[in-house]
């Protein structure tokens, strides 16, 4: 209820173990969950053979419920200096973070995915780890050659993104990996991210505009609840690049802000392609599943501090209206 409450129309859940799974459909044939959902098993693992096994499962409850991914968590986060770098944290000399994962022990699990159509997700937020990844991706690639694989463009996607070294940001674009990154971390991580990184390193921090440049798109999102999981938080971290108390610290690089039509994209059409949904999803078309929000204004016209105001007053899913603010008019 809180979601559609937000304005949301879909949830991209990042991650379920079997007894998540379990419940989440159980919920669905019970008719509890209004919301369309979108769910990533946790790989490596037995969950993750099992679903190799298995297949996904693709528009389950008339469109409601589809299961096609798995997602790798292979390092920590920047806060907790836990995200890998290649080089030491700059306020912790004796570190570089880690990673969660052999890379080695994750090559067949990428491989077998490209034959059996399953997509791939890997939380990465050092340099390094997205430069091993990316490795890893690109190996999956080359040794199942598109004529092996199930879906031929298989659209995998690095979850976070937010520390790129510069000789790797068009790789992304060059290999179809599809950078899934969360606008909040930027004005969150503002605050330690210098001190963490050192100047030079934020060049490559949060670099939306560099990857879309590069060619990329950016499905955005809101990593609840690690973040509050607001819709207008979100759009405005992506388009203000500042606090919500508009702070942003030296360094910060605003030129990497992106457009409010830029930021339209990255809650809408963007991440429905990602989840190979955008015939059906993402815009509002003929023909097209009617999942939209009506919001209290209009957040590509008024200005920048207003858009933290902006509440949805309708969010319709399928053409049902699933929530109606009792404040509008």
């Amino acid at each position: 209820d809180r979601e559609i409450g937000l304005g949301w129309c879909e949830i991209q859940n990042a991650g379920s173990y079997k007894e998540d799974i379990g419940l989440i459909r159980n919920a669905f044939e019970a008719g509890k969950i209004k919301i369309r959902f979108i769910n990533a098993v946790y790989g490596p693992g037995e969950d993750a053979q099992r679903f190799l096994r298995e297949g996904p499962i693709v528009n389950a409850y008339d469109h409601y419920f589809t299961q096609r991914t798995i997602k790798v968590i292979f390092d920590g986060a920047l806060g907790s200096r836990g995200a890998a770098l290649l080089k030491p944290y700059s306020d912790a000399p004796d570190t570089s973070g880690f990673l969660t994962e052999k890379p080695e022990e994750l090559k067949p699990m990428f491989e077998e995915a490209l034959r059996r159509g399953l997509q791939v997700e890997t939380h990465a937020i050092g340099d390094r780890a997205n430069r091993l990844i990316l490795d890893l991706y690109e190996a999956a690639f080359k040794a199942v050659p598109p004529n092996e694989r199930k879906i031929a463009e298989p659209r995998w996607r690095i979850e976070h993104a937010q520390i790129l070294h510069p000789a790797d940001l068009p790789r992304f674009a060059k290999l179809g990996v599809i950078p899934s990154m969360q606008p909040s971390h930027a004005i969150s991580d503002l605050f330690f991210a210098p001190s963490r990184l050192g100047m030079d390193r934020l060049t490559g921090a949060y670099a939306w505009q560099s990857l879309l440049r590069s060619g990329c798109i950016i499905p955005g999102g809101s990593d609840a609840p690690v973040e509050r999981g607001e819709p207008m938080i979100e759009f405005y971290a992506a388009v203000a690049r500042k606090s919500v108390k508009g702070f942003s610290g030296e360094g910060w690089h605003p030129e990497q802000a992106v457009s409010r039509e830029q930021a339209l994209k990255m809650f809408t059409i963007w991440p429905a392609y990602a989840a190979f949904e955008e015939k059906d999803k993402g815009s509002i078309a003929v023909g097209k599943l009617a999942d939209f929000t009506v919001l209290s204004q209009d957040i590509l016209k008024i200005p920048e501090p207003e858009i933290l105001n902006t509440r949805a007053e309708i969010t319709i899913v399928g053409g049902e209206i699933i929530f109606a603010d009792r404040q509008s008019n």
